[in-house]
């Protein structure tokens, strides 16, 4: 989607957010009106791209856009860089995946997936980077970085929970960085 089609769709795509991460109870207002104020700022960044899964209503979602060399992600990224991911980002073609979502009751149905495919197969970019929030319960299965990974993608390292935001979450919270080369 361009950036006018997702910003006319932004209401689906914040009600899909809403029930994609129910929050506490009385706080879905509050979690859904922090991702509009987000979704507008991204839908603004350069190379905004946007896919959407559709079945009688969105089910899922995932959406992304151009990052530059310097600011949060790579200051806050806690060590350096390998030699080799240094290279890439020097090109200033790094596009993050900001968001990947699916309704509860689609998840495992692979439409994960075809969105994330969808979505990085058209990328002209060099790099493509996410950061996936911990859960802070290590006997929690992590799913989003088990899909990451089942993927082909790497854990790059940890950004700087301090580290000032870059618009992909909300607020200061212990975030893994994750990699991949584009899917060409």
């Amino acid at each position: 989607m361009s950036r006018w089609q997702a910003d006319q769709q932004r209401d689906a795509v914040a009600d899909l957010y809403a029930k994609t991460y129910r929050g506490a109870a009385g706080a879905e207002y509050h979690d859904r009106q922090a991702f509009l104020d987000r979704f507008e700022q991204d839908v603004q960044r350069p190379d905004f791209d946007m896919v959407v899964a559709d079945a009688a209503g969105l089910v899922g979602c995932a959406y992304g856009f151009r990052i530059a060399r310097t600011g949060a992600w790579w200051s806050g990224l806690r060590g350096e860089l390998p030699e080799d991911i240094e290279e890439l980002t020097a090109s200033g073609r790094m596009f993050l995946l900001a968001e990947l979502m699916v309704l509860p009751a689609h998840r495992r149905t692979g439409i994960a997936t075809r969105l994330g495919e969808r979505l990085l197969a058209r990328l002209d970019a060099d790099l493509i980077v996410a950061a996936v929030y911990r859960t802070g319960d290590e006997t929690e299965d992590d799913a989003a970085a088990d899909v990451l990974h089942s993927w082909g993608w790497s854990k790059l390292g940890a950004l700087d929970p301090r580290a000032a935001r870059d618009s992909s979450g909300p607020g200061p919270a212990a975030r893994d960085v994750w990699i991949r080369r584009p899917l060409r």
